[in-house]
């Protein structure tokens, strides 16, 4: 039994030093995890859209790094490809995959403190729907070449 337990302890042991050595002849490390919405924008709701969207979203982005939640955030806008493509993401970055836990409680304090009530969000996105179409949303850990 003795025996037996030994034999399992190595067999483990290796086995973990294997993988160890296996990560460190990556030519890469793993680097932090971003957010992007995908969002299409009705044709001439441009400014509409950013009257609403920004000063909300700056706010909130700035409270966020302040209790280190996102490390950066970024917004773009650029050209569609086509009719059923974005034409504006939201870049969100987050130090690590363990930074999503309990994420959506720590926004939902945010807002909170930003006078943003759930009442407040929610006619917030119905105004939101007139101008604007959510494409999807991916996320994506970077990769960085060693």
């Amino acid at each position: 039994m003795v025996l037996r337990r030994l034999s399992l302890a190595l067999g483990l042991a290796l086995a973990l030093g294997a993988g160890t050595a296996l990560s460190a002849d990556k030519p890469y490390s793993e680097g932090t995890v971003w957010t992007m919405s995908l969002i299409k924008v009705k044709p001439g709701m441009f400014d509409v859209y950013m009257r609403d969207l920004l000063p909300i979203r700056k706010k909130l982005d700035e409270e966020a790094k302040k209790e280190g939640l996102v490390l950066s955030t970024h917004i773009l806008s650029g050209q569609a490809s086509g009719n059923d493509d974005f034409d504006f993401v939201i870049l969100e970055e987050f130090k690590n995959w363990a930074a999503f836990d309990g994420l959506t409680a720590k926004y939902d304090t945010l807002m909170d403190k930003l006078g943003q009530t759930e009442e407040k969000q929610t006619q917030a996105m119905e105004k939101r729907v007139e101008v604007r179409s959510i494409i999807g949303m991916k996320t994506f850990q970077e990769i960085v070449p060693k």
